[in-house]
């Protein structure tokens, strides 16, 4: 069993999951059950998935959580955008967040394809 905290893809997406959960505490409430809550939820699933991934028995297994976890990714990195667009977000914390996201895809598929060379 992997121990996912030691991965520093959890440790970056855990990071950024507490930093658009305090950016999106500033979102218009009627965004509450609408982008707010979707973005936290894209995020919050990267590092979920790579911990619920680390509890499995194989690569394979694990690899495949690291998909979702590329797709949550993806559709953080989406609502971001929205947000910044929307002017919820200002530019140079977006920018910043944007490039926090690119960096942790970057490192997850890197990591799947360590677990599909083994």
């Amino acid at each position: 069993m992997r121990d996912f905290k030691k991965y520093d893809i959890w440790q970056l997406s855990h990071s950024l999951t507490l930093e658009i959960y305090k950016l999106t505490s500033f979102f218009p409430k009627e965004e509450l059950y609408g982008l707010t809550s979707q973005i936290r939820r894209a995020s919050s699933s990267i590092p979920t998935n790579i911990s619920e991934g680390c509890g499995r028995n194989s690569d394979k297994e694990f690899n495949q959580f690291l998909n979702i976890a590329l797709g949550s990714a993806n559709e953080t990195e989406y609502l971001l955008i929205l947000a910044k667009d929307l002017q919820y977000l200002d530019n140079v914390i977006a920018e910043n967040k944007l490039e926090k996201i690119n960096s942790i895809k970057s490192k997850i598929y890197k990591l799947k394809q360590l677990l599909t060379q083994q």
